[in-house]
């Protein structure tokens, strides 16, 4: 398994790929030629030179697989062991033997006068902690291409497989179909003749849990390709506290099992895109902003970048290794809170008095205002236009209503009911929602005003005592779950197995 990875210099921190040959030393150490040259020339510059008695060329004798064999390590190590036996019986003849055995033990382990010897076993035991290693690419090897054009499915399949799991967004499920199999079938093709086609990253757009996270998760996992997911809010400009923008190819990296091909191939999801807004009226230096943003475009367009290995910023103490973004496909969600305010002001410009006037409460209660979004409100909410020009396909995600809620709630392949049931299935009790206990689930969760996500909250809560009660009785058959009961006007209906 170790050979399928590169080695690691232990000094320098660069890959087999970069360094060239290693020399290991052990299993778990390794060091490159510059770094040995390097060491070679520092010990002949040393002024402790006289005081270690011995050449360069000895010492590195010392480390097993550095210049010298066993055979030589070995009459290195009897000359020594001569030299201090004449040493220790020329100090006092009249001595006896053991003593004088003692004295040879200790004067073995000391060590010359003036240097110490530090045990490299120690660091190569378990207390060592080898570092990330990068799978090993051969160019000149001809490989099978990760993705076939045969295996990627059609849209229409595509978004078939998407309405087992993600309930509504009819419109943003065709639209992330269509685009991801362009985009891999421009990944498995390459190129079309002297015809290259272009990259086309997505922009989804939605309130907070309608679903963005969930498609793009659902999306990989359909098309078995690498993922990461990265959150915006974290990133900084170089050189300032916080993760560096290559953390979110770091990340995917990481999820491919650091094979660098199978990376190049994968999808990067930027959550929380909005808070890289330029901050208005700010006089201040926007280092997770704007900087962010211009430091994004680099990535979203396709170029070769260093990658830190198993970190998320780049220093001298890590390996790094070039990724190319030109075939990874980003897609960059965010809430954009009050753009829909934006997208009102410009709608309604032509309000006014008289028989032919918008009224400017028009949009209020348009539920697929974010579907009338373009490219300039994105721009007035304070993205800059190079970063929107990288991001072509605008997603827009409608907000769940109650209908969309109860839908949710019992009808994907994974929904949360089905989840609950077979939960008791193991304690051998038949859980039911009735259609009241449904719709007042969902009513309350719009209430909340935080999507889906309130769902399971809900539950959570009502569900406790039940899951607390039912393993004391083993008589208990079936829990019947009503709408009087999520409201608190009442219990759930009990039955005793018969």
């Amino acid at each position: 398994m170790s050979s399928d990875y590169e080695d690691v210099c232990s000094i320098c921190h660069r890959t087999e790929s970069v360094a060239g040959k290693m020399l290991k030393m052990g299993d778990a150490m390794c060091i490159c030629m510059d770094c040995l040259q390097k060491s070679t020339d520092m010990l002949n510059q040393s002024p402790y030179k006289e005081m270690l008695g011995m050449d360069p060329s000895q010492l590195a004798g010392m480390f097993p697989g550095m210049g010298m064999t066993p055979e030589m390590t070995e009459n290195m190590q009897i000359s020594q062991d001569q030299k201090s036996d004449k040493q220790v019986s020329s100090d006092n003849p009249d001595e006896p033997d053991s003593d004088k055995e003692n004295k040879k033990d200790e004067h073995k382990q000391s060590g010359p006068k003036g240097t110490f010897f530090l045990n490299l076993n120690d660091l190569m035991g378990t207390n060592f902690n080898p570092r990330t290693k990068i799978k090993k690419r051969n160019p000149d090897e001809k490989k099978e291409p990760i993705i076939k054009l045969k295996d990627i499915p059609a849209p229409h399949k595509l978004k078939a497989k998407l309405d087992e799991y993600v309930i509504g967004q009819e419109e943003a499920k065709k639209i992330l179909s269509v685009a991801v199999y362009n985009h891999y079938k421009r990944v498995a093709t390459d190129t079309m003749d002297e015809i290259e086609i272009e990259k086309s990253n997505i922009l989804m757009l939605g309130p907070t849990g309608c679903g963005k996270t969930y498609l793009v998760q659902t999306l990989a996992k359909l098309l078995d390709v690498p993922l990461a997911i990265a959150d915006a809010t974290a990133l900084t400009e170089a050189g300032y506290i916080g993760d560096d923008i290559e953390s979110v190819v770091s990340k995917l990296l990481a999820a491919a099992d650091n094979d660098v091909d199978r990376a190049e191939c994968g999808i990067i999801f930027v959550d929380e895109i909005d808070k890289l807004a330029k901050k208005p009226n700010s006089n201040h230096r926007d280092v997770s902003g704007e900087s962010v943003q211009q430091g994004m475009l680099k990535l979203l367009e396709g170029a070769e970048i260093e990658v830190p290995i198993g970190a998320t910023s780049k220093n001298a103490m890590v390996p790094m290794t070039t990724v190319n973004t030109r075939n990874i496909l980003f897609i960059c969600g965010g809430a954009f809170p009050d753009l829909e305010e934006i997208i009102k002001s410009r709608l309604s410009k032509q309000a006014g008095i008289g028989f032919n006037s918008e009224l400017k409460d028009k949009y209020d209660k348009d539920k697929t205002l974010l579907h009338k979004v373009t490219t300039e409100d994105i721009k007035k909410y304070g993205m800059i236009p190079e970063f929107v020009g990288r991001l072509p396909i605008i997603c827009p995600l409608d907000s769940l209503d109650e209908d969309a809620l109860v839908a949710i709630l019992k009808e994907p392949k994974n929904a949360i009911l089905k989840q609950y049931q077979k939960l008791l299935e193991l304690d051998e009790v038949k859980l039911i929602f009735d259609d009241s206990a449904l719709r007042a689930i969902a009513k309350k969760a719009k209430e909340k005003d935080t999507g889906a996500r309130a769902l399971r909250a809900i539950i959570e809560e009502f569900m406790l005592d039940i899951m607390y009660e039912i393993p004391k009785d083993d008589n208990i058959g079936t829990v019947t779950i009503t709408g009087d009961y999520i409201e608190g006007k009442g219990g759930p209906i009990v039955e005793i197995r018969s």
